[in-house]
């Protein structure tokens, strides 16, 4: 029998108002791995009440308090990396390395967000005043809406909620509908358990067709001081304007295009290394991942001819076999997005150097595709893929790698490659992205680094002192001395 999951509100498993379900779908075997509480509009009342009550007691805990908290849980995540494992197995198809890393870097943001507890939060100001002393502090906002995604479902469900809880905000969270327990439920359990008190953290889950519903009532409420979203530009764009609306901060951090550039001087090998993992990593599922590989032209015909020698080595398959490399895409509805996507690109003239496009197996594996020949008219060209499928383009120089590095509408991560560091330098600070990565691939994360995109890739940042102040408010304080002050009237 399938689990049955509710929604945590104030501390408390409860079932959703309408006592309505929904089904946490396995993309491997189509088995139903769990039941989730199908929560309303109704129920995101219920957990902003709750976090609203628990927040004033929650931003005056002691930093001590608060930082043992946060530490214990970086300790229980590591200790439950077996059940991570098997849980990202079984909601999103996710193979062993990815999910364990999945765990492994959840800890560390946790044990970020403990050293963020008693940071400085603050500083003495000039002033010309006599007799005053002014200052400036970071507050936290209040109550925080998080939206987590499924594809890094336990390092993103955690950088949604860890930081902005450990400044002192309280927060009601809504995970995926594909993955509800790995980046909702599992997080919240293991915070309680931690010592987290009750309503500090609430998680509503949902079914897919009450998304819209459910996340509108979340930024609507009033209570509701921030919205962090990560995901879709489409379902991005709509939340950063709905929060524009009722006057709140976003960050949003949303899809990539992300390119690899490659340069004449490059190790050919290193580098067909660096895209065969930037790029199929996880299915390709990240929104680091590379959806271009742009090659020098002497380069190209001998890149290319690795890369789709190594891709055809990739054991494809079941994702709770250790030995796959390259597991499910989440669901059918992503696999007939990908196929349309090489089928469109290869009927405009692209050739398939690896892999078909066509699922194979259960109707939700994809093998490795790398296109070549793609032009501006098919749609692979512009749109993200965020699945198994990669594209080369050759390129003559530097600034012609640059300029298609920059035709895009995203704006997130880039890599370069090269031997000549001060060229891979001067690439770098050309690529208009938010992250960029100088001899190495597009993946990459640390819970203290700045995390986020430019143009269609969101705004606002994750991570570090970055992050600290985009979760709280800056407030300006003085405290004058009795006797100074002067009242002209």
């Amino acid at each position: 029998m399938p689990a049955t999951r509710g929604l945590i509100i104030d501390g408390t498993e409860v079932p959703a108002s309408s006592a309505r379900t929904t089904s946490d779908i396995n993309p491997w075997t189509g088995d139903v791995h769990a039941e989730v509480a199908a929560g309303t509009a109704h129920d995101v009342r219920r957990a902003v009440d709750a976090a609203d009550a628990a927040f004033e007691r929650w931003a005056a805990t002691k930093p001590a308090t608060r930082r043992q908290i946060f530490l214990k849980a970086a300790e229980l995540m590591v200790s439950r990396t077996d059940e991570i494992v098997r849980t990202m197995a079984q909601e999103v198809g996710a193979t062993a390395p990815w999910a364990a890393f999945n765990a492994r870097l959840g800890a560390d943001i946790l044990l970020e967000a403990a050293a963020a507890v008693s940071r400085p939060a603050g500083q003495v100001l000039a002033t010309d005043a006599d007799g005053v002393i002014s200052t400036q502090v970071r507050v936290p906002k209040g109550v925080v809406a998080a939206v987590s995604p499924w594809n890094a479902p336990v390092i993103l469900g955690v950088r949604a909620v860890a930081l902005p809880l450990a400044v002192g905000n309280t927060v009601v969270m809504k995970p995926s509908e594909d993955a509800p327990i790995a980046c909702g439920l599992l997080i919240a359990d293991i915070l309680h358990e931690a010592g987290l008190p009750a309503g500090v953290l609430n998680v509503i889950t949902n079914d897919r067709v009450d998304a819209a519903d459910v996340v509108s009532a979340l930024v609507a409420d009033e209570r509701v001081r921030m919205v962090n979203f990560t995901g879709s530009t489409e379902v991005g764009r709509a939340i950063g304007v709905q929060a524009a609306q009722h006057l709140k901060p976003a960050v949003l951090e949303l899809g990539g295009k992300n390119a690899l550039v490659v340069l004449e001087d490059a190790d050919l090998d290193y580098a067909v290394d660096a895209a065969v993992f930037g790029s199929f990593m996880n299915s390709g599922q990240i929104c680091m991942c590379l959806d271009r590989l742009i090659v020098h032209r002497s380069l190209a015909k001998a890149f290319t001819a690795k890369l789709a020698a190594r891709v055809a080595e990739l054991n494809c398959g079941d994702p709770a076999d250790p030995g796959v490399a390259v597991g499910p895409v989440v669901n059918s509805g992503a696999a007939q997005r990908i196929t349309a996507l090489v089928d469109d690109a290869v009927a405009k003239g692209a050739t398939l150097a690896a892999g078909t496009g066509r699922p194979e197996g259960p109707d939700t594996l994809i093998r490795p595709v790398v296109l070549t020949g793609v032009t501006k008219d098919m749609k692979i060209y512009y749109d993200e893929t965020f699945g198994p499928v990669t594209v080369v383009h050759v390129v003559d120089g530097p600034d012609e790698a640059v300029a298609l590095a920059n035709d895009t509408p995203y704006g997130l991560t880039a890599g370069v490659i090269t031997e000549d560091l001060a060229a891979g330098l001067d690439v770098a600070a050309r690529l208009r992205t938010g992250i960029v990565h100088v001899n190495d691939q597009s993946i990459g994360d640390e819970p203290q680094a700045p995390f986020g995109g430019v143009k269609d890739s969101g705004y606002g940042r994750f991570g570090g002192q970055a992050g600290v102040e985009a979760f709280t408010d800056t407030r300006w304080v003085t405290a004058q001395v009795r006797g100074h002050a002067h009242f002209p009237i």
